[in-house]
């Protein structure tokens, strides 16, 4: 699988904007997802914190797990995957060799993604990118419809093992019980107070987890997703999809319609504790990701969306940065570090702190760039992938992530 046959799209000589605004919103939504697991011990433990039982703290937690949970970081690894493709343009204008190239930013995203386990956020997934984006380098002239093809095969893949865990695996052999998870999920979030280095530990304490779930679950989907990207970047998606009015609503009408009550069935039985909710999610989750994009693209192409693109693009443009800003945002609120809300704080109040965390990253990423060309995670992996001192002025390359 060497020979690529399809041509690929032209250059693209300029940042493509619903990209950038993508890649945003997909920030937001990571973030409400990930902030639950910042904030406590109890959500990666896979238990409700009894402090905050009220109906309305059941009702935000199933709203995350229905609409966020499992959707958003699909949504990332896709534009991942068509920043790829991306890369290999900037490559070919340049004049460089692009694998390489493309080997050292793996090697700087590792790196990075490492030192975010390390001191800021266990739960990370640049370290999961680096590794998978070697098999995309592997694959990346392959034709779409092998690409299509091996997409599929990994998601039915996937999908058939969870399905033969939950006929013929008894959680209970390996889980602890409810009763243990729960005092377990309490003394985490009580050791997330102490000092800076008992706070690395707990970080270091949970790699066994991470990378169980970046082998059986999240990479595969993570390399699937990657490809897709792959193959919507050589047929320029994004360069004039506003125009495409007729395939946008039926991107919507279909992937609401699997998307909404696959999400529905994933929080109803009980999310991740559940190993037929999880495969409800992986099967539902990309119809309903396509379906979040197709309506923003949408409403972003209209006279009064419009304001929307504005918004988020900056916030996508420097996404790595803005990554990496909101775990430290989290070690500053939660931990012993900094406030020390660490199990404090209420779902329903969690979910209005991500918005407000996001929305000072949208303000702070626009006067960033009205002043720099690159982020800084973007300026420092820009300088390891390309071995030389980037560039200032107005950014106009392609992203990082």
């Amino acid at each position: 699988m060497t020979q690529r046959t399809d041509s690929p799209a032209p250059l693209q000589t300029g940042r493509v904007h619903d990209v950038d605004a993508l890649r945003g919103f997909a920030l937001l939504g990571i973030l409400v997802v990930n902030i639950t697991f910042m904030a406590s011990a109890f959500p990666g433990n896979l238990v409700d914190d009894p402090d905050f039982s009220t109906p309305i703290d059941a009702v935000v937690r199933f709203l995350v797990a229905a609409l966020f949970s499992m959707k958003f970081y699909l949504l990332f690894s896709f534009l991942f995957g068509y920043s790829f493709v991306l890369q290999m343009d900037a490559a070919a204008r340049a004049g460089a060799a692009f694998v390489p190239r493309m080997l050292r930013r793996s090697l700087g995203l590792f790196v990075l993604g490492a030192g975010h386990i390390v001191l800021l956020y266990s739960g990370d997934v640049l370290t999961t990118y680096a590794v998978i984006c070697l098999v995309l380098l592997a694959m990346h002239r392959v034709r779409d419809r092998t690409a299509l093809l091996t997409s599929a095969i990994i998601y039915a893949f996937v999908t058939l093992s969870l399905i033969i865990s939950a006929v013929f695996l008894d959680r209970s052999m390996f889980m602890p019980s409810h009763d243990e998870a729960l005092a377990q999920a309490a003394t985490q979030t009580q050791a997330m107070l102490g000092t800076p280095a008992e706070i690395v530990g707990q970080h270091l304490s949970g790699l066994d987890l991470l990378v169980i779930q970046a082998v059986s679950l999240q990479g595969p989907t993570a390399l699937a997703m990657f490809l897709i990207g792959m193959i919507a970047a050589r047929r320029g998606l994004f360069s004039d999809l506003g125009d495409r009015a007729r395939l946008l609503k039926r991107i919507q009408m279909v992937g609401f319609a699997v998307g909404l009550p696959g999400g529905v069935v994933y929080a109803w039985l009980g999310g991740d504790v559940n190993t037929w909710a999880t495969a409800a999610s992986v099967v539902s989750a990309p119809f309903l990701s396509a379906a979040y994009v197709a309506t923003l693209v949408r409403l972003m192409h209209t006279t009064r969306g419009a304001w929307v693109r504005t918004a988020l693009a900056p916030v996508g443009r420097i996404a790595l940065t803005n990554y990496l800003g909101q775990s430290l945002a989290g070690l500053l609120l939660f931990t012993g570090i900094g406030l020390g809300l660490a199990g404090r704080v209420s779902p329903p109040l969690l979910l209005v702190l991500a918005v407000a965390i996001f929305i000072l990253q949208a303000a702070l990423s626009a006067w960033w760039l009205k002043r720099h060309r690159y982020g800084p995670a973007e300026y420092l992996l820009r300088l390891f992938t390309n071995w030389t001192r980037p560039r200032r002025g107005q950014s106009v390359s392609v992203p990082t992530l």
